[in-house]
């Protein structure tokens, strides 16, 4: 029997290598190189959501840069709660991390005080991708073309004759429509799906007129005349449909952004973190990039911002959701 394959002899070298520091207890050696095997990113989402394309896109640039697979792994659900306590659980070793959004993350922290987890204490974000918003959307037999003949059309049905869809019950949809009923004087219900993918196909078949959904896996749709889209809630127009205004160049004030972003558990090495964000903030302005990029309508506007400024950005967002959710009157159990 080979030395390498005796199981003794193995066990003896592997002692030996220890006590040298060339193996470490997790199978990364000790001179802290990273990473030594596939990745895994944890995405909020179904496979073709926007935030699936954008996640991939990410993770392919990613891969190349470190040498290494990163396998995207979908846990949509529950807005985005499961696939925040896959990330808060793992370990903090550098190979799971977490492709999370406004949404998945301060927006859940502010309409579910009592999560399994807190966003700010029980995760680092590393770097952000995209700032915009989300897109309201029609099918193109209801008669509007703006949000003002929105308001109009919606207030000559009967009360509650009208459903909304969004992807999920206290998410960025939901609590920007119930902001918006109240400061239009609005009646419409909720009916929350759990994919992008679910809503559209609803829309498609004619189930639902009426939803709030992801700019990125919108844009297809809305070139192609399926849907039609009234209004975004961001703070600024979508590179892929300039002709949409805002919430706020419509006459309702609305200044939250959505994003999306790296994150990673709490006490993941520094020098993790660090390489992920330099590698992130690369591909956000990799001239290679770009025209897959915009074809996902994330333009070359993404602050370029440090883990520590991204951190900051976190925290500051969480107490202006937390402000939206207090006076849309959404609060839920965890």
């Amino acid at each position: 029997m080979p030395f390498a394959s005796n199981p003794l002899h193995r066990r003896r070298l592997l002692a030996v290598l220890g006590a040298a520091g060339l193996v470490g207890a997790t199978g990364v050696r000790a001179d802290g190189a990273w990473p030594a095997r596939p990745i895994r990113m944890v995405v909020p989402s179904g496979a073709g959501s926007g935030a699936d394309l954008l996640c991939r896109l990410f993770s392919d640039a990613l891969a190349q840069a470190v040498r290494q697979p990163v396998v995207v792994d979908n846990r949509p659900g529950a807005n985005g709660v499961l696939a925040a306590e896959q990330l808060v659980r793992a370990a903090p070793d550098g190979y799971t991390l977490g492709w999370l959004s406004s949404s998945s993350t301060v927006i859940n922290q502010a309409v579910q005080p009592n999560l399994s987890f807190d966003v700010a204490r029980d995760t680092v974000p590393i770097v952000q991708v995209g700032v915009g918003g989300i897109a309201l959307v029609v099918t193109p037999d209801f008669p509007a073309r703006n949000l003002q003949e929105f308001v109009a059309a919606v207030k000559a049905r009967p009360a509650g004759a009208l459903n909304y869809a969004t992807w999920g019950v206290g998410s960025t949809g939901h609590l920007v429509m119930e902001w918006l009923k109240a400061k239009a004087g609005l009646d419409l219900r909720h009916v929350p799906y759990k994919t992008m993918p679910q809503i559209y196909q609803d829309m498609q078949g004619g189930n639902i007129q009426i939803a709030w959904v992801d700019v990125s896996s919108l844009v297809p749709l809305f070139k192609s005349g399926k849907l039609r889209c009234l209004a975004l809630s961001g703070t600024q127009r979508s590179p892929q449909m300039p002709e949409v205004l805002t919430l706020t160049q419509q006459g309702y004030r609305f200044e939250a952004d959505a994003w999306y972003g790296v994150f990673a558990p709490r006490g993941t090495p520094a020098a993790v973190v660090d390489a992920v964000n330099r590698h992130v903030r690369a591909a956000l302005v990799a001239p290679e990039l770009k025209d897959r990029r915009m074809a996902l309508n994330l333009d070359d506007n993404t602050p370029q911002r440090s883990p520590e400024e991204f951190g900051r950005l976190v925290r500051d967002d969480l107490r202006l959701w937390q402000g939206i959710a207090r006076d849309a009157g959404i609060k839920l159990d965890a």
